[in-house]
């Protein structure tokens, strides 16, 4: 995954993710901004631990949030099982539980799971995921079910270093320092003999077994590490939201982290801490904007998948390759002149979707800009549909100029290659 050359650069960029992550919360002093950063932290833990599926080993994983939810639930039971006895250090602790708790099960489930790559890995982890889902409700004592179990981190007496993890800011450190604690462990596996050949696994596996690797071994050491870096990932929501219930444990959680890895970049380290980031924050602000937050997040994708495959940290590398070599300037002009058909497409496409959500909600106008719109008019909807026309037409106008430009700056930047 990671070439030894470029160790200092991933440094530098972890140094600036822990700065920034540190200085944020001090700056704009804002409850929901620590809220949403824990949330991310944890996300990012989360989808670096399906990476070392789906980016380092080659393993589609639809099933990742069984070792998600029982770290969660096992935490939260030690945390209610403590109770008034659940001294702070103890409670700083406790993810390592729901680490445990994902090994646990993934040592179990990695056996059958881990036979075959491919496809077959992809649907048996998908079935054992469902079957867990399924079974929530006929042990009420383990998952607690529908609505799940709730615990209080504050139970104990005393303090740990003057934190009592009742503030929000006080358990967001907590959580930040597991993250990196995790993100650092996960990385320093990387560049181990089980890492790179992870990656030989991934890329050629019928060259690694002609060398002697036994590749369904290193698949399934892969997914036991895997397991238990999403089981700490599940104590660490536990704590943060002192609530766990089966939903963690649902399809819609493992396509989320699935979603959050893909569109950060699976092939760049960094890339599900960016994909994390950005699906919170999309779940988070857009979801608090528009009941139609979930069509914006499928057209995201679709629009990652089909235009930056390599996802966001890919695209962003090639973009700093490009101001290393002093190549950008070209480029500057062509993004400008599509800066402004690409707004107009969106915004005609946010106004047709935001007024066909509520003419289905049965709503007479919608509000889009502060402006109310009347629904059962024409005009409104010929305007967002003629604005959305004039941005695509306009993208396909300058697009054939910016593409050029694109690969002649790729040839130069390979040293005149084609």
């Amino acid at each position: 995954m990671t070439a030894p050359s470029s160790l200092p650069r991933q440094v530098l960029i972890w140094a600036a993710i822990f700065v920034i992550a540190c200085v944020l919360p001090s700056l704009f002093r804002s409850g929901f901004l620590v809220s949403v950063l824990s949330q991310i932290a944890i996300m990012a833990v989360f989808a670096l631990s399906y990476n070392m599926l789906l980016g380092q080993t080659g393993l589609l994983s639809f099933g990742h949030a069984v070792y998600y939810g029982l770290g969660a639930f096992a935490t939260i039971h030690l945390l209610n099982g403590l109770g008034k006895s659940a001294t702070p250090l103890l409670v700083a602790l406790l993810p390592l539980g729901g680490g445990a708790a994902g090994l646990v099960a993934g040592l179990i489930l990695g056996r059958m799971t881990t036979k075959k790559a491919g496809t077959t890995f992809a649907m048996i982890s998908l079935g054992i995921a469902e079957l867990m889902f399924a079974t929530t409700p006929i042990f009420p004592s383990v998952f607690g079910g529908d609505g799940g179990f709730a615990g209080n981190r504050m139970a104990g007496k005393g303090s740990f270093l003057g934190l009592t993890w009742g503030p929000q800011i006080e358990i967001y450190w907590l959580v930040l320092f597991w993250a990196f604690v995790s993100a650092g462990l996960m990385f320093a596996l990387t560049q181990t003999p089980l890492g790179r050949v992870a990656n030989a696994v991934r890329d050629n596996p019928e060259r690694a077994e002609f060398i002697g690797y036994d590749t369904r071994q290193v698949r399934y050491r892969m997914l036991v590490l895997s397991g238990l870096f999403a089981g700490i990932a599940g104590g660490l929501s536990a704590l943060n939201y002192e609530i766990v219930t089966v939903d963690m444990l649902n399809a819609h959680t493992s396509g989320s982290v699935l979603l959050m890895t893909y569109t950060g970049g699976i092939g760049h380290f960094f890339g599900p801490v960016l994909g994390a980031a950005m699906i919170t924050l999309m779940q988070t602000l857009v979801g608090g904007l528009t009941h139609a937050w979930l069509l914006y997040f499928g057209l995201f994708f679709l629009f990652m998948v089909a235009f930056a495959p390599g996802g966001m940290a890919s695209v962003l590398s090639r973009q700093s390759a490009l101001v290393k070599a002093g190549l950008w300037r070209c480029l500057l002009p062509h993004y400008a002149l599509a800066a402004a058909p690409a707004a107009l497409a969106c915004l005609g496409a946010v106004g047709l979707i935001e007024m066909a959500y509520a003419l289905l909600a049965g709503h007479d106008a919608a509000s889009f800009m502060g402006t109310s719109i009347r629904l059962h008019t024409l005009l409104p909807w010929l305007g967002a549909a003629s604005v959305l026309i004039g941005g695509i037409a306009g993208l396909k106008w300058v697009i054939g100029g910016m593409s050029d430009a694109w690969h002649q700056a790729l040839s130069q930047l390979q040293g005149g290659k084609p």
